[in-house]
């Protein structure tokens, strides 16, 4: 009734009130993250999709594919193209494949190291089970 005495109202917080900080970021991380142990390595998945989408990777295999099944041959200008590409894209995927192999079984070589100073005992025990 009063709108001037709104001046010496208390304010009052209560929990989960009053100002909100929230960070708002995609995390694009969900689909990498979510890929099962037993079907492949995410870190290779992220980067073989940051040299080809799948969507890419589909779209090339089809044109190839439509010109098979159209002529049996890949003869059209298109698809050949589409195939020298599909043909990139596997050689740089192949690539990430193996220098992710190599940086896996170097971590591991350092790992066993480690243990060996750290813990000779059991390093000896990790060797037994490598070798059964």
């Amino acid at each position: 009734m009063y709108p001037w005495l709104w001046i010496w109202m208390p304010q009052v917080h209560f929990p989960w009130s009053g100002s909100v900080d929230q960070t708002i970021e995609p995390n694009t991380n969900w689909f990498f993250d979510s890929i099962a142990p037993a079907a492949g390595n995410s870190q290779v998945e992220k980067k073989a999709f940051a040299v080809a989408s799948y969507g890419r990777q589909l779209g090339l295999i089809t044109d190839v594919l439509v010109a098979l099944a159209e002529k049996g041959s890949v003869d059209s200008a298109d698809a050949a193209d589409a195939l020298a590409r599909l043909k990139d894209i596997r050689a740089r995927i192949a690539t990430i494949k193996s220098d992710e192999a190599t940086a896996s079984s170097r971590a591991l070589l350092d790992q066993l190291r480690r243990l060996k100073t750290q813990d000779p005992a059991g390093f000896e025990r990790m060797i037994a089970r490598l070798q059964s």
